[in-house]
């Protein structure tokens, strides 16, 4: 039994880890950092957000076009008048018929201003901004899920170590036991074995948790729901190596913060331009058309005013005849007797009612042109020149604490970078060194000559040192990460 504990002791005297698992197709879904990316460009809520302020930054554009164009209204309305005279000083007014109306106009006005073609410009470049505000988003959650998928990555790595350091301690107490048996070893160290065994269990337990915790944060980062049994590919490329000027200059090239604050700029100084056309004068055009059409409801009425009319006209050119014949003056007697209320005459009057509600009657259309020029309003111009002034010296200044602060950024990153790299050789060296320790500390503690404390002890050191170099792995890849958003592109 010695025999067995001692050779399983030596199958785990130099444990090795590895960062992280090589995922394979039977293991489950694989999830590369690739396609986490493309997932949360297409599903991350905070980028959709984002994303929607194009729609209105194109109908700004829109809208700053428009003002270049007449803008045309119109109208149609109806109406009804009871049919009821209206009285003014005794003398009644209106028809006594009810009457049904109907109306309609069109209306164009343009205004031209040099105003309107620097908004135009100004928000031109507010769209442009809003552009590199949707790319600087993109950066955010790029970075955003890279970090999240290499903790979620270090937490494998991690869990992975865990396994190892419950095999080795598996393996410790196997052999203490044995010893036991054979009166080389005392129940102290195997009770000592038992319990380091025990918290390397929950040690074990608590960081296979953390990866699932991890991964579901990573979902949460990406935008979709989690999918249990995913796997993540820990086959990471190696950073490439960065002269800091290049990045520096790419990096005032293609940041998008940086970009949508140069374009603020601009638009703050179309905005000044724009304050200061209200010293220029400005020229309106309008045009205009309306028509109506109206009917009577008792057309009856209407035939029996009209007969009534034309048998008064009839009677009236009679008498008038009448007398000149009497006097022996020529007269027009025979043509008095042809006046009569035709049916002809009472069906254009209906027919004129059934011009109702559409046939419509054109009024005069009226074109009328103004050149306005503006010469005092209570200093107002001089107001909105100082506040557009203002704000595009604030623009500039927020431009220029944009260029310290991304060459401070990105300087910081590559420092990082290069210390990072330089630190995980260093913590490479330090494993090496504990894993054999730890061996040479279990072949001592096979013979007898340390105790179980000193195993212990030796195994807490390697465990530290192979943490550490799990952390300096991936402070490599977050160091770059961070290089990679303070540039605002990928590096790759």
């Amino acid at each position: 039994m010695l025999a067995l504990a001692i050779a399983a002791t030596a199958g785990a005297a130099a444990p090795s880890v590895a960062v992280a698992q090589t995922p394979s197709a039977a293991q489950g879904n694989v999830l590369t950092l690739t396609d986490a990316l493309a997932l949360a460009r297409r599903n991350n809520p905070t980028l959709a957000n984002s994303v929607n302020a194009r729609r209105n930054a194109a109908a700004n554009v829109r809208a700053a076009n428009g003002a270049f164009l007449p803008s045309v209204n119109s109208s149609f309305g109806g109406g009804y008048r009871e049919g009821r005279q209206t009285f003014f000083q005794g003398q009644g007014f209106g028809s006594t018929n009810d009457q049904l109306s109907t109306d309609a106009s069109a209306s164009a006005n343009l205004n031209l201003s040099l105003g309107a073609l620097n908004d135009r410009r100004a928000v031109k470049a507010e769209q442009e901004a809003t552009e590199s505000d949707i790319a600087s988003a993109e950066v955010t959650v790029r970075n955003n899920v890279v970090n999240q998928y290499l903790a979620a990555l270090q937490a494998q790595a991690s869990a992975n170590l865990q396994d190892t350091l419950l095999t080795t301690t598996d393996a410790q107490l196997q052999l203490a036991r044995a010893r036991l048996q054979v009166g080389s070893g005392t129940q102290l160290d195997v009770q000592r074995a038992e319990v380091a065994h025990g918290q390397q269990r929950v040690a074990s337990l608590r960081a296979r948790n953390t990866v699932q915790v991890e991964l579901v944060r990573l979902f949460q980062q990406i935008g979709v729901a989690y999918v249990p049994g995913t796997i993540l590919d820990a086959n990471l490329p190696a950073p490439p190596a960065l002269e800091l000027q290049s990045v520096l200059d790419m990096a005032k090239r293609a940041n998008p913060n940086l970009g949508a604050l140069k374009m603020r700029e601009e638009s703050a100084r179309r905005q000044v331009s724009s304050a200061k056309s209200g010293y220029y004068p400005s020229l309106s055009l309008q045009a205009g058309v309306s028509a109506f059409t109206n009917r009577f409801t008792n057309t009856g009425q209407l035939i029996d005013q009209a007969q009534a009319s034309t048998l008064s006209s009839r009677n009236a050119c009679i008498r008038s005849e009448e007398v000149r014949a009497r006097l022996q003056l020529a007269n027009n007697l025979a043509q008095c007797e042809g006046i009569a209320f035709t049916p002809a005459a009472e069906q254009a009057i209906r027919n004129s009612q059934g011009k109702y509600p559409f046939d419509f009657t054109r009024n005069p259309y009226s074109v009328s042109a103004s050149l306005s020029l503006p010469l005092f309003n209570g200093f107002r111009r001089e107001q909105q020149i100082e506040q557009a002034q203002v704000q595009r010296r604030n623009a500039e200044n927020n431009t220029r604490g944009q260029e310290l602060r991304v060459t401070a950024d990105v300087t910081a990153a590559h420092l990082q970078l290069n210390t990072a790299q330089q630190a995980v050789e260093i913590q490479e060296q330090n494993v090496r060194t504990a894993r054999t320790a730890l061996s040479l500390a279990q072949e001592r503690y096979r013979v007898g000559a340390i105790s179980i404390v000193d195993l212990v002890q030796a195994r807490g050191d390697y465990e530290r040192a192979e943490t550490d170099r799990i952390t300096a792995i991936y402070d490599v890849q977050r160091a770059f990460a961070a290089l990679e958003n303070a540039v605002g592109r990928p590096l790759r």
